[in-house]
């Protein structure tokens, strides 16, 4: 099972006023309007801004651990049958 870490805040940069957003902020007030609202945000121009901190989960553990590896090598290695049909 997948281990998740606690959710942080986001937090979001623009680089118009150079102000960063958090959630609770919502706005900037710049003519870029940057917008934080929950886990989204949007703004008049998006490349004048930058995720500081983002709130996604991401797991501790990353890639397949060892039993996935051996039933993987195991899959791998299966034979393929092949039918013959005859032809008429």
């Amino acid at each position: 099972m997948v281990e998740l870490n606690e959710r942080t805040m986001l937090v979001v940069r623009c680089k118009q006023c150079n102000k960063e957003v958090k959630e609770g902020d919502h706005s900037c007030g710049c003519p870029n309007m940057l917008l934080v609202k929950c886990d989204t945000f949007t703004a008049s121009d998006l490349s004048k801004t930058i995720i500081v901190t983002d709130s996604r989960k991401r797991s501790k553990k990353e890639g397949l651990t060892d039993s996935d590896l051996a039933w993987q090598e195991q899959r791998r290695k299966r034979k393929i049958r092949r039918l013959n049909f005859e032809i008429r």
